[in-house]
């Protein structure tokens, strides 16, 4: 007809649409197999995420550090620590205190995380009980006696009878001075002994109201700074440095240069020999250990150059404390930063760090899950095609157990049964990898049809042969 679509292209169109629908089919069923891996992906996420949570938690992105008092070189530290650790998103609370004692109680109550302390202020013991390790110690901090300058004491014995002001007990200047007292034969009643915060206790000796100061404190501190350039101040002479050190072990001898503070003023104007303990990063033993690869990074950038009593690199180092260095501490100085952590950022490298404990759960589960999915796949999708068998093996008895008389009455019933039962198979849906076990039930409904209708009208060859179930 004109205009109108002839009944070759009508046919040429049907085969398209079939083609394209045969196009459509997969080799596989994404639902079935879905389906049957469900459960195992379950249970691999449920133990991926139970490990990750309990074998190695997250660090915390909040830690305590306890420093020392206004304008000392520990709380000047402190905020070094602080502005380092921002940049990996972790906040640091800074504890203003007295010192390395009230630090290391604080440490010990649990009221702070990391602190420094100086050496000599505890031993292995006291560290033990408390569940203390140390970074590493992080630089000198040589004993400063600053006197009057009308005070013409040579040695410690010439401070008898004077004021000397040693600072709170919680700083550890007390235990540390008396300790050099000690070794000198001289008692601390023999001196005036005060106990005024470092910034009052200066006030106090520019003012002359005291005859001298004692500071345990890296040269950085402000008032270090200050009164090695103040008029009428003078700084004391160890001029025994070197045998302090055999008697006392905590303690080194280190040389403060002539012009150091000041070259063109030749501030100081003589080398000054001095005493020095050393200050150490001291945390408690339950620290994140990725925090405390963190903060030996950190003190690495910190107290890593050259200074006045250091040479560059000298610190930090796990050396030169009382308290046994943290295992992870101790790898860092051995080896350097985790290998992650130097091309990655720190919380990234610590999740890659971390999934070693999901991947081990991934295998454990995987590997013998494995085994169960692709059986339960095929059994899925074999399934659809071999439950019409029992209604094929249905039919087959029926016919077995038909009488003679009403064979010609249930034959229409039956044909019809396979009928429904051939239209419903060919709505089945299954991948073509399984076509084959489809085409092959398809033939046997027609198998048991023919079988209905020869031995309903009165028997042929095929009933001899047997039916379906041989």
């Amino acid at each position: 007809m004109k205009g109108g679509v002839t009944a070759g292209e009508r046919a040429r169109r049907a085969s398209r649409r079939a083609v394209s629908t045969i196009r459509g089919f997969s080799l596989i069923s994404l639902r079935d197999l879905l389906v049957a891996s469900g459960p195992t992906i379950v249970l691999v996420a449920v133990a991926c995420f139970i490990a990750y949570l309990v074998v190695d938690p997250a660090p915390p992105r909040q830690v305590r550090l306890a420093t020392g008092q206004e304008n000392s070189a520990y709380e000047s530290f402190g905020q070094q620590y602080a502005k380092e650790l921002e940049r990996d998103d972790i906040a640091v609370g800074v504890q203003r205190s007295l010192g390395s004692q009230e630090n290391l109680e604080r440490l010990q109550r649990g009221e702070a995380d990391i602190a420094f302390v100086q050496s000599g202020s505890t031993s292995e013991e006291g560290a033990a009980q408390g569940e203390l390790v140390s970074l590493g110690s992080l630089f000198t901090e040589p004993v400063w006696l600053f006197l009057r300058e009308n005070v013409k004491a040579k040695s410690l014995t010439g401070l008898r009878g004077l004021r000397i002001n040693l600072g709170p007990e919680g700083t550890g200047v007390p235990k540390l001075f008396r300790q050099v007292l000690a070794v000198n034969g001289i008692e601390p009643a023999q001196l005036t002994l005060g106990a005024l915060e470092n910034t009052p206790a200066t006030v106090e000796l520019l003012a002359g109201r005291i005859d001298g100061l004692v500071f345990s404190s890296a040269p950085e501190a402000p008032l270090i700074q200050m009164l090695l350039q103040t008029p009428g101040i003078r700084l004391f002479n160890f001029d025994q440095a070197e045998a302090y050190t055999r008697r006392l072990p905590f303690l080194t001898h280190v040389v403060l240069p002539r012009g150091i503070v000041d070259l063109g003023r030749d501030i100081p104007a003589q080398d000054y020999h001095l005493i020095a303990p050393t200050a150490t990063l001291v945390a408690r033993e339950d620290l994140h250990p990725a925090l405390v690869d963190l903060f030996v990074k950190a003190a690495g950038k910190i107290h890593g150059g050259a200074g006045w009593f250091q040479q560059q690199g000298q610190f930090p180092s796990p050396k030169y404390t009382e308290i046994p260095v943290a295992p992870e501490a101790a790898k860092y100085y051995r080896d350097g930063p985790p290998l992650l952590q130097r091309y990655m950022s720190f919380w990234l490298a610590n999740l890659f760090d971390r999934l070693w404990v999901v991947v081990v759960a991934l295998a454990a589960l995987v590997i013998p899950l494995s085994k169960i999915v692709p059986p339960l796949y095929v059994w899925r999708v074999r399934s659809r095609v071999y439950r019409w068998y029992g209604e094929l093996r249905a039919v087959e008895q029926a016919v077995e157990d038909v009488p003679e008389d009403q064979r010609r009455f249930v034959r229409d019933d039956l044909v019809h049964r396979l009928d429904d039962i051939e239209t419903r198979v060919n709505h089945i849906s299954i991948p073509l990898a399984y076509a084959d076990e489809l085409y092959r039930l398809r033939s046997h409904i027609d198998f048991v049809r023919e079988r209905v209708r020869t031995t309903l009208d009165g028997g042929s060859e095929l009933t001899k042969q047997g039916g379906l179930a041989k």
